[in-house]
């Protein structure tokens, strides 16, 4: 047992210590629902360990890409239950990568519980057989999406695996203050338009950077003119090249000095509350659309992977797919997307609730694991 005097060791692992938003989004709900329900210590598998000790309350954070197998083993070890998720991580160019310390876990009889995450693309025959394998020996599994079971299912995972939702479902409002809003010249009274871009790879496969580019900056022009806003640029990512690529739209609009690219740093929470500054949102990543919902903001989103699809069929919004826009189409949409914003909103507002009530299934389940785990150590020392 916990020697710091916490009755469990709990170990988290995604995609964690990046600054991606969404991610500390996850990894912050994930924690604030463990210390509300047990007394526990917590580490955290991170890129960035002091990044992560800085940002969450936990107790732990260690290098985990920067350790070997041998390394890693220890901190294996000496845990009573290991969580890998949320957030999309089993897909064909990582899974190894974040299933590593499961199979250690699973080698020497940790429990497992895989905690709401996205799955696909898989179509690499190692990569499916490493995740099934993986899946099936786990004491829990749930997926934040439809379209997540059904890759898993499509591998050939037999077990039972349960949809709830995204755990940044659960994420409350931090505050921020009124100089906050003056730093990034939010403070003008005027009508504010979110936007959230990212590098295009996956996200507009067909088009060049610079028609990409150019595609967004029209429609941002378009916003600026028809809804007389100014276009605010989130990065969700800041690391990345979130930022790089907001400047670049920028640079390529008629009506670049109504546009601005946020240039603090702010906690999931506090981001959750600027948001809600905003009358109007369009983007490309999903916690930004996330953010959006639980604010009640009505949005557009450019859907450039399968879990954006899946998040727009919990609310019944269509949306053109990304290899099909122009400008043109793209602009329909805005204006139509605008003028239907009250009736948007509403859908978003009927539709969450659902949607939170699930996210809080992951906890429900997952201590249910932990009584089960709990049980087996009180039986084993009967016997002993």
């Amino acid at each position: 047992m916990p020697t710091s005097g916490a009755e469990f060791r709990i170990g988290i692992s995604g995609s964690y210590g990046g600054l991606n938003l969404g991610d500390e989004a996850i990894l912050q709900s994930i924690i604030k629902q463990l210390r509300a329900d047990l007394s526990v210590e917590i580490t955290v598998f991170s890129r960035d360990p002091a990044e992560t000790l800085r940002r969450q309350s936990v107790d732990r954070a260690i290098p985990v890409r920067k350790m070997s197998r041998d390394e890693i083993l220890p901190e294996i070890q000496r845990l009573d239950l290991f969580i890998l998720g949320g957030g999309g991580i089993l897909f064909d160019a990582e899974a190894k990568i974040y299933l590593r310390e499961v199979v250690l876990a699973q080698e020497n009889d940790i429990p497992v519980m895989v905690y709401a995450v996205g799955a696909g693309p898989l179509h690499d025959p190692v990569a499916q057989a490493l995740v099934r394998n993986c899946m099936e020996k786990a004491a829990a599994v749930t997926v934040r999406d439809r379209g997540a079971r059904q890759v898993l299912e499509e591998i050939g995972v037999a077990r039972e695996v349960v949809v709830t939702a995204d755990p940044a479902l659960l994420l409350e409002a931090e505050p921020i203050s009124r100089s906050m809003l003056q730093r990034e010249g939010l403070d003008k009274g005027t009508r504010l338009v979110g936007m959230s871009v990212r590098e295009p790879g996956v996200a507009a496969p067909d088009i060049s950077e610079d028609l990409y580019h150019a595609l967004l900056a029209n429609a941002a022009d378009y916003m600026v003119d028809r809804f007389d806003a100014d276009v605010v640029f989130v990065s969700m990512e800041r690391q990345v090249l979130d930022m790089q690529h907001s400047h670049a739209v920028v640079s390529k609009m008629l009506r670049a000095p109504r546009a601005t690219v946020l240039k603090g740093e702010y906690s999931p929470g506090q981001m959750l509350s600027l948001v809600g500054n905003f009358e109007f949102m369009v983007g490309m990543r999903l916690h930004f659309l996330l953010f959006a919902a639980l604010r009640g903001v009505p949005f557009v989103a450019l859907p450039y992977a399968s879990k954006v699809h899946g998040f727009l069929e919990e609310f019944k919004i269509e949306s053109p797919p990304m290899h099909l826009v122009n400008a043109g189409r793209l602009i329909a949409h805005i204006d139509q997307s605008w003028d239907r914003r009250r009736s948007l909103q509403a859908r978003i507002n009927r539709a969450l609730p659902v949607m939170r009530e699930r996210a809080a299934r992951n906890h429900a389940i997952l201590m249910d694991v932990i009584a089960a785990r709990r049980s087996r150590t009180i039986a084993a020392a009967l016997k002993a």
